[in-house]
């Protein structure tokens, strides 16, 4: 199987505020490293979060045709995300909910997907494609 490493980021300027979704993918389709990022209009900071993750999985569909033999390994600062797609916490806000249903819909394309959390010193490329779009949209 083919492992991608992909660390997400989203925030929120103001809660809600000025949102955006970065995120960072390591070896996808011949490439070292893809940054993609998307700004989203005004949104809460966990939105902001899911969204990079709704992100990625469309970057990928857009640019892999085989996705069975994609192992996604997600790295996200938000503790919230990667716990709750992970199963750990229960998912109480129907918002996010639905965030999580299209999630897990687009996990069954893929042979294996991992959510981890890692401390924001980890995530600097995603956080900073998220302080990019931001900069350019908030001024």
């Amino acid at each position: 199987m083919k492992p991608i490493k992909i660390f997400t980021d989203g925030g929120a300027r103001g809660n809600p505020g000025p949102a955006a979704a970065g995120a960072v993918i390591e070896g996808l389709a011949g490439n070292l490293r893809l940054i993609c990022g998307k700004y989203l209009g005004v949104a809460t900071n966990n939105v902001a979060e899911y969204s990079a993750v709704l992100l990625v999985y469309e970057t990928i569909l857009a640019k892999e045709k085989v996705t069975k033999t994609l192992e996604l390994n997600f790295f996200t600062d938000s503790l919230l995300v990667a716990k709750q797609l992970s199963g750990d916490y229960r998912i109480k806000n129907p918002n996010l909910a639905r965030f999580t249903e299209k999630i897990k819909q687009m996990e069954k394309l893929f042979y294996k997907v991992d959510y981890q959390h890692v401390p924001r010193a980890e995530n600097k490329l995603a956080d900073q494609e998220v302080n990019r779009i931001l900069d350019q949209h908030v001024r």
